[in-house]
């Protein structure tokens, strides 16, 4: 059995990496399905959902990768970041603004002040197919500009032939360029196929130093979906459980309304374990989700809707 809290320290064989991921449990994909199924029934009371819904307005990564991004735009994207709703100071800022590498220091200069993390999707997003000193060019070019947060797509054409350790090689290499940098990985679990390989590529990427795994890039259909999010919150939970080190998840890609966004909530509560249900082990990568929040939100304040026109569109 090797030693996991060492296994990127001593740049594992091939053969070992490849023993230990195909070694792991196969997952029993109708058990995941129901039960994700079924945690997403949970009601809840009207109490429970006003705290969920700020819960879950803080957890956002409030994104925008569109060709179409402009200096303008981005900085619109962080004004709502930190006033999601200019009249109401009580609406918690999101989390972070994700933003393209050449839109960085736009976005840290737009949130100077506000605490807001930076997220920049690096490594040749959203394929993820450049040679590596490209990507670490580009993730070099992120932190300079001021990103706190580097969002890293993986190879998926190498992990699925079977090349898992160049997969982990460049996780490895990505994150030693990062240093304190928190870096997210994302794992495509759209193109992973099976739920064996979303277990698979999670383990790879925590041993390889993530210090979150993240679903989607959300240009790739299935995204985010709650039972691919039920395994990766189960590897978080069984990695801590074996090293002693929390990794973080972030389902990205296709969570559009608050009940979607509650029942990712109700999942990871009853899944990886209230340790997770904060902003610094769990977010929500979205463009639209905020303003439904916001809707329901002010539902709740005021007993009726603001409508989808008051608040601005992303």
């Amino acid at each position: 059995m090797p030693d996991l809290s060492t296994f990127a320290d001593t740049a594992a064989s091939p053969a070992e990496l490849r023993g230990f991921l195909h070694g792991l449990p196969a997952v029993d994909q109708v058990g995941a399905e129901e039960r994700a199924a079924r945690l997403a029934t949970r009601s809840i009371k009207t109490s429970a959902k006003a705290y969920a819904i700020d819960l879950a307005i803080s957890m956002v990564d409030l994104t925008t990768l569109e060709g179409a991004d402009t200096p303008g735009k981005v900085r619109a994207l962080c004004a709502k970041a930190a006033h999601p709703d200019p009249a109401d100071a009580s609406v918690p800022k999101v989390a972070a603004v994700c933003v393209y590498s050449d839109l960085v220091g736009e976005a840290v200069r737009a949130l100077d002040g506000t605490g807001i993390g930076v997220a920049s999707v690096a490594t040749a997003f959203p394929s993820g197919r450049a040679p590596l000193d490209a990507k670490l060019a580009d993730t070099r070019r992120a932190i300079d500009d001021g990103a706190t947060e580097i969002d890293m797509v993986i190879d998926r054409g190498a992990f699925l032939a079977g090349d898992h350790q160049k997969v982990f090689d460049e996780i490895v290499a990505v994150k030693a360029e990062c240093g304190d940098v928190h870096l997210k990985v994302i794992l495509e679990t759209g193109e992973l196929v099976t739920y064996d390989n979303v277990r698979r590529a999670s383990w790879l990427a925590m041993l390889a130093g993530a210090d979150f795994i993240k679903t989607s890039t959300g240009k790739v259909s299935p995204a985010a979906t709650l039972p691919v999010t039920l395994v990766m919150l189960e590897a978080v939970r069984d990695f801590r459980a074996r090293t002693g080190r929390q990794v973080g998840v972030k389902p990205a890609g296709g969570i559009r309304t608050t009940k979607d966004a509650i029942k990712y909530l109700v999942l990871v509560n009853e899944t990886a374990g209230p340790d997770w249900l904060t902003p610094e082990w769990f977010r929500l990568g979205a463009s639209s989700l905020l303003n439904d929040l916001l809707m329901q939100r002010r539902k709740l304040t005021t007993g009726v809707y603001g409508g989808p026109d008051y608040f601005t569109l992303d």
